[in-house]
């Protein structure tokens, strides 16, 4: 089961390898990373993208707890969250019919031409990870996708439940 688990931790050299090293260490997979700086300057929010069940999640968040430098851990996946993730697409675009379409895409995806060039789009998406995966796979239905970089999953609980000390 696909579960996204959002960390406070101290904004320190270090910290985040302390994190993913706990993870390869018990030979948990990291499936998408997304880590910033908080309004706060001395703490960083880190949000990971994993899979595993109930008592490995449980493992996991009990593990990274006991980390000296994390505050707080929250299993987003547990309650009403939102999350998006950023993605940079660059496509093909050969002729006229082909650009018509990719724009069509662009449009119903809500995304965003960021880059043009004689013979390619540079496109901005941001949504859901499906949404994503939808989006590149209309687009690969249409022209050859050249090249891709997504963010990983960042994301906050719905409503008044909030990660913070």
């Amino acid at each position: 089961m696909r579960r996204i688990i959002s960390v406070l931790m101290e904004n320190e050299p270090g910290a985040l390898s302390r994190i993913i090293g706990l993870f390869s260490q018990r030979g948990y997979n990291v499936d998408s990373l997304c880590v910033a700086a908080t309004m706060d300057p001395t703490l960083s929010r880190l949000t990971i993208t994993t899979n595993g069940d109930e008592k490995v999640i449980e493992q996991i968040t009990k593990q990274i707890n006991k980390l000296v430098d994390v505050f707080k851990v929250m299993d987003l996946t547990e309650g009403d969250h939102l999350e998006r993730e950023l993605m940079l697409l660059k496509v093909a675009t050969p002729n006229d019919q082909v650009r018509a379409e990719v724009k069509r895409n662009v449009d119903i995806f809500r995304a965003q031409i960021v880059d043009v060039s004689s013979k390619t789009y540079t496109i901005q998406a941001t949504g859901s990870s499906e949404k994503m995966d939808a989006f590149l796979q209309a687009m690969a239905d249409y022209t050859d996708l050249i090249e891709t970089s997504r963010t990983g999953v960042c994301g906050l609980a719905r409503g008044e439940k909030s990660l913070k000390i």
